[in-house]
């Protein structure tokens, strides 16, 4: 049976391709019509648009494209000749608008472009902006909490304070859960756990310091972050969270070789603390870069308040020290014035106790030279005189290395003559040498000027210590003396006088002298004790040798700004001792009024005392007989008393001259002298002059300023108080009697 195949399709396959293009071009056409009405709605919506003639050319391409196809709609069927006119200038209009459509977006891309590349350049501007205002903010805020830190730890300089402070206001600041600060031992080679934020009182914890952690930490001055299993950093109780990141930062500590506090670390070298910050562990929170910035700057915050703590430490010991030291200086003070006020009392006791004795002998035996004499028995009172000269020098040896030692002593320069200084003290010492039938030459130079300009009492002291030690150690030969200008080799001489640097000068000039003796010697060893007080350099040294000498000798040298010093080849062979002191050269004034002076002398006589009346008080029997004597001897008529009362009431109109004995015991002289002032007018006052065995500047100073005409020094002899009578004669103070 066969099948037939009745049912036909209803369209060919051609007719229905055709139903195809069909419908197609009525969906484009709808589609290039709604696409303009939709640029259209753009453009009219939009504000600000620059290319508005573009939108309506394209629209016009789209709706000529849409004709098109809905033109071709007809051509589907039978058409004429119109409809393919009409086809064909649509397309020619299509073709033409399509390529002036893509001309122009040849030149309008890279403008849209360029606007595109504005757009991003705005918004990457834009973004920047925020993160400069982020910036900023965060740099406000991180100042304001250095600020508020930086007042909190510099409130107090007490570096405890200071480290328990920064670690409560940067775990507050930060939320930190814990914050370490590491302390180097005094060894330098550890780390010492010094304070923490949550313990009070942490235990007592060290690391290595070379750990390499460490070390990364040390070599820069940023914070490092660091691993949370640090030995530095394994603070907190093991829990079921993550540690919280760990940062470490330097904190640089003063450099302490120049203080030595006690329980500060003595570093040589440059060292550092550590500080450690972790953040909690039950977040995730991170270390941003402000919160990192905040904590460098705290720690150079903290490493300028430590170091003016560690300042203000060592200043306030220095301080509390100081203070010990100066509680101890006045004490030693006091008792340095003690002791001096009591050796002064001591050598004034003694001084007016040696000079009493001193001075009747010396008066008597010059009142007994005054007498007729054997030779033999002028040869006796000469020796007594020139012994008990040396022994009143003896006496000047103590007293002056006292003021010498205080500074009190002070050079009375004087014109004198050079040849008759060295010719007395020569005839001074020849006695003692005659003795022991020793010769004594003196060789003065003739170059040497006659008069010069010094302190003649000195150097008289200075010559008959040296000649006379050595007459005192020379037993066979002799002693000889050179006296000759310095010149500019000796004075340099680098043996004698190393460290002596004089300048020559026209108004002055350095005297040498040379005293070269035959004596004992001296060891080389023991020459540079010569000159030290109460040394005895030789052994066997007479026992009446004061130890004073060459030790005065010296300091009386170098007052004259010159230098003194021995040479010995050793022990029998003999000594020389050589001094070099400044004196001045009297100007052409003097050389007048010296020939004045000659002239006056040989017209001058004996001056004559007699009947004049006068008044003496001392309180020692024998100074009061023995100066009594020395005035009766020159024909005056002495009343002699014990007291000041005595004394007061013993001064008469008639009185003209009244000695006063200063140094009385229980006694103010110079009260008297006052009360002697008062009672009589100043027309009909006597004069009154001090006796006194103390030789000090501050003693005359006192008796002139009560209104004494003068000192008199004992011991007195005869020719002395004549000189001192005759002296207020040619003063005016008093007329010689008729």
């Amino acid at each position: 049976m066969e099948l037939c195949n009745c049912i036909e399709p209803p369209w060919s396959a051609d007719e229905l391709l055709m139903k195809y293009q069909y419908i197609s071009d009525v969906f484009i056409a709808l589609a290039y019509f709604s696409i303009p009405l939709e640029l259209i709605y753009f453009v009219k919506k939009s504000a600000v648009f620059p290319y508005r003639w573009v939108l309506v050319q394209f629209g016009a391409f789209i709706v000529l494209c849409g004709a098109t196809h809905l033109i071709n709609l007809w051509t589907f069927s039978i058409h004429s000749r119109t409809v393919a006119v009409v086809m064909t200038t649509a397309k020619i209009l299509t073709a033409v608008v399509s390529c002036a459509t893509a001309l122009m977006l040849v030149h309008i891309i890279p403008d849209l472009l360029s606007v595109k590349t504005r757009e991003l350049f705005l918004k990457n501007k834009a973004a920047e902006l925020d993160r400069e205002m982020g910036l900023i903010r965060t740099q406000e805020e991180t100042g304001r909490h250095v600020r508020m830190l930086t007042h909190e730890i510099r409130s107090t300089l007490d570096r405890h304070t200071i480290l328990k402070t920064t670690l409560i206001e940067l775990g507050r600041t930060l939320g930190l859960e814990e914050c370490a600060l590491w302390m180097p031992t005094r060894t330098g080679l550890e780390l010492h756990l010094s304070y923490t934020l949550r313990h009070q009182n942490p235990v007592d914890i060290t690391v290595p310091i070379q750990l390499p952690e460490i070390n990364r930490v040390f070599n820069t001055s940023h914070a490092v972050k660091i691993s949370p299993s640090s030995p530095v950093a394994r603070l907190r109780p093991v829990g079921k969270y993550m540690p919280g990141e760990v940062v470490a930062v330097r904190v640089p500590l003063l450099h302490l070789s120049n203080f030595h506090i006690h329980d500060w670390p003595e570093l040589s070298t440059k060292r550092y603390a550590l500080m450690v910050l972790m953040l909690p562990s039950d977040s995730a929170r991170q270390w941003h870069l402000y919160e990192l910035e905040l904590v460098e700057v705290v720690a150079d915050q903290v490493a300028v308040a430590l170091s003016h703590a560690a300042i203000l430490e060592e200043s306030m010991k220095a301080r509390d020290l100081l203070m010990e030291q100066n509680v101890a200086l006045d004490l030693a003070r006091r008792e340095a014035e003690t002791a001096v006020r009591a050796r002064n009392d001591f050598l004034a006791v003694m001084n007016h106790e040696m000079r009493t004795p001193m001075h009747a002998i010396i008066a008597l035996s010059s009142l007994l030279q005054e007498t007729e004499l054997s030779p033999e028995q002028r040869l006796m009172v000469e020796t007594v005189l020139k012994s008990s000269n040396l022994l009143a020098t003896l006496i000047n040896d103590v007293l002056d290395l006292s003021r010498l030692e205080d500074g009190s002593l002070q050079l009375e320069t004087g014109t004198f003559s050079l040849n008759s200084l060295f010719r007395e003290a020569v005839a001074l010492i020849k006695p003692i040498a005659a003795v022991k039938k020793l010769y004594i030459r003196l060789s003065l130079s003739p170059e040497l000027p006659e008069y010069a300009i010094g302190d003649e009492k000195r150097i008289m002291q200075v010559l008959l210590n040296v000649i006379g030690n050595a007459v005192k150690f020379t037993k066979e030969g002799g002693v000889s003396i050179s006296v000759f200008i310095a010149n500019s080799d000796s004075l340099r001489d680098p043996r004698g006088a190393p460290d002596f640097f004089p300048l020559p000068s026209d108004n002055h000039f350095y005297l040498h002298v040379e005293v070269k003796d035959t004596g004992s010697g001296i060891n080389p060893q023991d020459i540079p004790k010569i000159f030290v007080k109460f040394v005895q350099n030789q052994p066997h040294a007479a026992k009446n040798s004061s130890g004073l000498g060459l030790a005065i000798c010296k300091r009386f040298v170098n007052l004259m700004e010159g230098h003194i010093w021995i040479e010995s080849e050793g022990l029998g062979k003999g000594s020389t001792l050589r001094f070099i002191i400044k004196l001045g050269v009297p100007g052409r004034s003097f050389e007048s009024k010296l020939s004045f002076m000659q002239k006056a002398a040989g017209n001058q006589t004996r001056p004559n005392f007699s009947g004049l009346k006068v008044v003496v008080m001392d309180d020692n029997s024998v100074g009061r007989t023995v100066t009594k004597g020395l005035l009766s001897h020159l024909g005056c008529d002495v009343t002699a008393v014990a007291s000041g009362d005595e004394c007061i009431r013993a001064v008469t109109h008639e009185h003209k001259v009244v000695f006063l004995d200063v140094s009385i015991p229980g006694v103010d002289t110079f009260e008297v002298a006052i009360r002697i002032h008062e009672k009589f007018s100043k027309r009909d006052r006597p004069i009154i002059v001090g006796l006194t065995g103390n030789a000090d500047r501050a003693t005359k100073e006192n008796c002139l300023r009560v209104g004494m005409h003068g000192v008199l020094l004992k011991p007195v002899s005869v020719d002395k108080m004549r000189s001192a009578l005759s002296e207020l004669v040619d003063h005016g103070y008093l007329v010689e009697p008729q």
